[in-house]
């Protein structure tokens, strides 16, 4: 039965405002450099004075809708469920949506203040977060759709949306729906913080059945409470069919059944980090789904990834579905 969609993504609707900080400012204002923290609108409103300068960019953002964005942008079909608010931001966010090809429903907009995403871009590239979610954080099944979750070849969760109840309820759902359905179940690990506060809502989610697993070394490290990689991996592979581990400018490391495969990242000199995961994610979930073997998959994700990291902001901000030949030819394929 031919599908509508390439992946039904979930996730946390956030509009992402970049500002460029030093080192100091972090301390300075006590912000764990490198992790996402959630604040509440008050903590927002504070930083944003402390600020003597204007965002340099602002797209909608959370971290599923740029998984979702690539895959659009290298030519797959992707729908998103998600929760803004109804206030200028809300529009905003679905207009930036509907322009980058993402498809959603109009149920997505609710009474409430749209969450805001403040990403701190420190000169060494790194981003660090500090998110107030609105109305985002009351994202629940209602917000998801059975019938689309069936017309997807998979379905993407996002790690974030396990930090509140009803969060961890619309994962499950929408995980069994897709079982049920025959849909694949991909999942992010999303931060390293936010796996040590609820490693057990995510092991709840891996015990029923996720198919494909996203993370980078970090991330896998906590999840599996090692201080070595190739024994996070062990772990990983007894628990899953397929994982993928980044590892920055180190490359990536695939996973599957057993097999492990190194993927050599694409040199590029960093601007910055925001979305880099996301957006491999939504580089592998498209080939996967396009008939691309995973390691091509993988190398896909992996020149989008560069891409974003080479520039301010957190997505693709073009097209790379023509270039996706150019991309592979000088690659070796290698199934596994």
């Amino acid at each position: 039965m031919a599908k509508t969609y390439d992946v039904y993504g979930v996730g946390h609707a956030l509009v992402d405002q970049q500002y460029r900080v030093t080192v100091d400012f972090l301390n300075n204002w006590k912000i764990g450099k490198g992790v996402m923290t959630l604040v509440d609108e008050n903590r927002q409103k504070e930083l944003q004075s402390a600020l003597s300068c204007q965002p340099e960019n602002s797209a909608s953002g959370g971290s599923a809708a740029n998984t979702m964005i690539t895959v659009s942008r290298f030519g797959g079909r992707a729908n998103y469920a998600f929760q803004v608010g109804n206030d200028k931001w809300g529009d905003f966010y679905r207009r930036d949506l509907d322009d980058a090809g993402v498809q959603s429903t109009s149920s997505s907009q609710r009474t409430g203040s749209t969450g805001q995403c403040m990403v701190f871009i420190t000169p060494d590239a790194d981003r660090t977060m500090n998110s107030f979610l609105g109305t985002s954080a009351n994202m629940s099944p209602n917000q998801i759709e059975r019938c689309l979750i069936g017309k997807s070849q998979y379905l993407y969760l996002e790690g974030y949306l396990l930090t509140s109840d009803a969060g961890m309820e619309t994962c499950q759902l929408a995980q069994k729906w897709a079982i049920e359905d025959g849909v694949k179940v991909s999942a992010t690990l999303s931060d390293p913080v936010i796996v040590e506060t609820f490693r057990d809502r995510f092991q709840t989610l891996i015990d029923v059945g996720v198919d494909l697993l996203f993370c980078n070394e970090e991330e896998a490290l906590s999840m599996t409470h090692c201080k070595n990689l190739n024994k996070a991996i062990e772990i990983l592979e007894q628990q899953v069919r397929t994982s993928i581990v980044t590892r920055g400018p180190d490359g990536a490391i695939i996973s599957h059944e057993g097999s492990r495969v190194e993927i050599n990242a694409v040199p590029v000199s960093a601007v910055d980090t925001t979305g880099a995961g996301d957006t491999l994610a939504g580089g592998v979930l498209f080939g996967i789904t396009n008939g691309y073997s995973l390691v091509d998959s993988v190398r896909l994700g992996n020149f989008a990834a560069a891409e974003v990291v080479g520039k301010l902001g957190p997505r693709l901000d073009r097209e790379l579905g023509r270039e996706i030949e150019v991309i592979l030819r000088d690659t070796t394929e290698l199934d596994i």
